[in-house]
C-alpha cells in the first residue's frame, strides 16, 4: 500500500521510509546469545561457501518474524532458526541472501518508478493502483522462486537434500498463495517435478541423486 503526506516524497522515498519503519519494528535484540550465535554461524558458512561479497547484514532478533529481507541488504533472522535443523536453517537464511544478490529491492524499487515517476501524488497512485499491483505481485512470486531456486543451489553445494528445503516450507503448515508469495503446494510441485524446457526455473527441479530424497520420493507417493 503506498501512502502519501503533506510533504513531497518520490516513491523512492516512500519505499524506503517503509522499510526502515519496519526494520525498526523488527530490530528487537536477540535474548539468548547461544542461539544467535548458532544463527550467525551458519549466515557466515554460506557466506563463506557460495563466495559471497555482496554488501549485506545480518540482524538476530527475538521479533515475530522468521526471516525477511529489508532495504535489499538488512536480513533479519529469528533467534529461534537455531531450534531447527542446520539444512532446515541454511535454507531459510540462503532464501534471504538471494534477495540481496539478486537485487529484488531495486528492481522493486524500479518498477514503481515507472508507474508513479516524480512526485507522489494521492490521484496518481490511485489511477494506477491496479496495474501496479498486479505488476509488483507478478514481480514478488517471480522474486521469491528465484530466492527458492538459489537456497536450493546452496543447499546441493554444502550436501544437504531437498527435504530440509520441505521442512522449511511445512514448518508453518500449508500456506495458499498471497500477494507475494506462491502457495506451498505450487513450490512443492516446482521441486518434485522435472518442468518443461520452456520454463524459467530450471534451476527449481535439481535432478542430482543428491536432491532425490526420502522425502521427496514419499511425497510423491
Amino acid at each position: 500500500t503506498v501512502t502519501t503526506t503533506t510533504q513531497a516524497e518520490s516513491i523512492g522515498d516512500v519505499l524506503e521510509r517503509s522499510q526502515r519503519k519496519r526494520l525498526d519494528e523488527l530490530s528487537q535484540p536477540a535474548t539468548d546469545a547461544t542461539r544467535a550465535a548458532r544463527v550467525r554461524a551458519s549466515f557466515e558458512r554460506l557466506l563463506v561457501a557460495l563466495d559471497v561479497r555482496t554488501k549485506v547484514e545480518l540482524r538476530v532478533v527475538a521479533a515475530p518474524v522468521i526471516a525477511e529481507t529489508l532495504l535489499g541488504r538488512v536480513v533479519i533472522a529469528n533467534q529461534a532458526l537455531a531450534d531447527v535443523s542446520e539444512g532446515e536453517r541454511l535454507f531459510v537464511l540462503a532464501h534471504e541472501l538471494a534477495h540481496t544478490m539478486h537485487g529484488h529491492w531495486d528492481q522493486l524499487g524500479s518498477l514503481y518508478k515507472r508507474h508513479i515517476p516524480g512526485e507522489v501524488k494521492q490521484e496518481q497512485t490511485d489511477a494506477v493502483a491496479g496495474a501496479r499491483g498486479r505488476e509488483a505481485s507478478a514481480q514478488a512470486h517471480d522474486h521469491e522462486l528465484q530466492a527458492d531456486a538459489f537456497a536450493l543451489r546452496a543447499l546441493e553445494r554444502l550436501n544437504y537434500g531437498v527435504d530440509e528445503a520441505m521442512a522449511a516450507f511445512l514448518r508453518n503448515g500449508v500456506q495458499h498463495d498471497t500477494a507475494t508469495h506462491p502457495g506451498t503446494r505450487k513450490l512443492f510441485v516446482l521441486m518434485l517435478l522435472r518442468p518443461p524446457r520452456s520454463t524459467r526455473y530450471m534451476t527449481l527441479f535439481p535432478c542430482t541423486s543428491l536432491f532425490r530424497s526420502r522425502a521427496a520420493r514419499a511425497a510423491t507417493r
